[in-house]
């Protein structure tokens, strides 16, 4: 004979106690409600724990990375477990009016949706941290696919919910969202926007994180720490924090100095601005002595005639470049003369630096700079600047001398 109810077995050891079926129904619950704990107290200590350290022991520099993923899907297995035990069973264990039980019944259904949910979201994440361990994953990143993931589920998630409150079917729900499309665009319109925004970085590889961009719309410059469906951060090289909507990467222009960190050096471009008043041709006897002074000058070739101390300058100064141990002789090397200027004539340095660390990059052309304005006055050149500071302190030095010789 089939037992309808837990109640069955337990009224035979209460027979003749008085309020009999008080006691027998407080039993049937107690039973009840300390079975779904204990459901999940032994799935979520015992079972699951055992089988995670196991499968770790076959990986663990990748398992072991994704440890706290674990951790949260099984602890939502264990619960979502316990409720499935919880729906299968109450009805034959819990003693309660039909309402009570009803009530039982669609919060049981509710709290399931809701797990179920976060359960996915689990497995979203732990998907994700198995490609973030791929040699790829940093190029092509999936994190906006990732929050859409999970955003979807979570309104599927609603929508039965709501449907099983109303006690109408999911098709129903969905039938009204026609009329308020419009304003679902409107709210979600920039998840929408990076969504789509997403979609295209993650295909033609704009940005990853890591990279170091420039878009000056938002005064970001520095490199980019999170990439997400609807904003991006990006730390600056100040240490600041600059928040900008993903869409923008996709409508607005960006600088993206990957490529010249992947490139065989980084660019050096700086000009000198010279008195042209101090541009002067050159005899035979200066020449030679040029060539003792520097001897990269032996290896230039023959030159132009007539030779002038610009000329000279530039040919020494692209040759010192080219014996440089720190400039990359595979990429473009120049010293070039620009067009004349209000404020003197530009001879511009055009090379490219071995090493692309900031620090490198800025003493190694600063050594540059350095040694071409030390030299210039071997080649009898001036540079040209403002000197109305340093004629104003003569002025006045030579007013102070007056003075003190009245």
């Amino acid at each position: 004979m089939s037992i309808a109810h837990i109640t069955d077995l337990i009224e035979p050891w209460l027979n003749g106690l008085p309020k009999e079926a008080l006691l027998s129904a407080i039993s049937a619950n107690s039973i009840g409600f300390i079975g779904v704990i204990f459901v999940y107290i032994f799935t979520r200590r015992l079972v699951f724990p055992t089988i995670q350290n196991t499968l770790t022991k076959f990986s663990p520099s990748r398992l072991g990375q994704l440890t706290e993923h674990l951790n949260k899907l099984t602890g939502r297995m264990a619960a979502m477990l316990s409720c499935v035990a919880f729906l299968a069973f109450y009805p034959r264990v819990l003693v309660a009016p039909e309402w009570v039980l009803l009530s039982f019944k669609s919060v049981g259904q509710i709290v399931l949706i809701v797990i179920s949910g976060f359960l996915l979201s689990s497995l979203v994440n732990l998907a994700h941290g198995i490609y973030s361990q791929l040699r790829f994953a940093k190029d092509v990143p999936i994190q906006g696919i990732v929050q859409v993931t999970k955003l979807m589920t979570f309104i599927v998630c609603s929508i039965l919910i709501i449907s099983l409150l109303l006690d109408k079917s999911p098709t129903y729900i969905l039938s009204g969202f026609g009329a308020i499309a419009a304003v679902t665009l409107l709210v979600f319109k920039d998840t929408i926007l990076g969504l789509v925004a997403s979609i295209q970085i993650a295909a033609n590889r704009l940005v990853t994180i890591g990279d170091w961009i420039q878009v000056d719309a938002f005064g970001a410059d520095g490199e980019v720490i999170d990439l997400g469906l609807n904003t991006v951060r990006v730390r600056n090289w100040d240490n600041t924090v600059t928040t900008i909507p993903t869409y923008m990467l996709i409508t607005d222009s960006f600088k993206n100095w990957r490529a010249m960190q992947e490139s065989a050096g980084r660019r050096i471009k700086r000009a000198l601005l010279l008195d042209m008043h101090s541009v002067v041709t050159l005899n035979a006897a200066s020449v030679t002595q040029l060539q003792n002074v520097f001897p990269e000058l032996l290896d230039v070739g023959e030159l132009p005639q007539p030779i002038t101390n610009v000329g000279l300058f530039r040919r020494y100064a692209e040759a010192y470049l080219r014996k440089h141990k720190d400039i990359n002789q595979d990429c473009v090397l120049m010293v070039r003369e620009l067009a004349p200027q209000h404020h003197g004539l530009p001879i511009e340095f055009y090379c490219f630096s071995v090493n692309k660390q900031w620090v490198f990059y800025e003493h190694l052309q600063a050594d540059i700079m350095d040694h071409m304005i030390a030299t210039m006055s071997e080649f009898e050149l001036r540079p040209y600047q403002t000197v109305s500071g340093q004629l104003q302190i003569n002025s006045r030095q030579e007013q102070t001398q007056r003075s003190e010789g009245d």
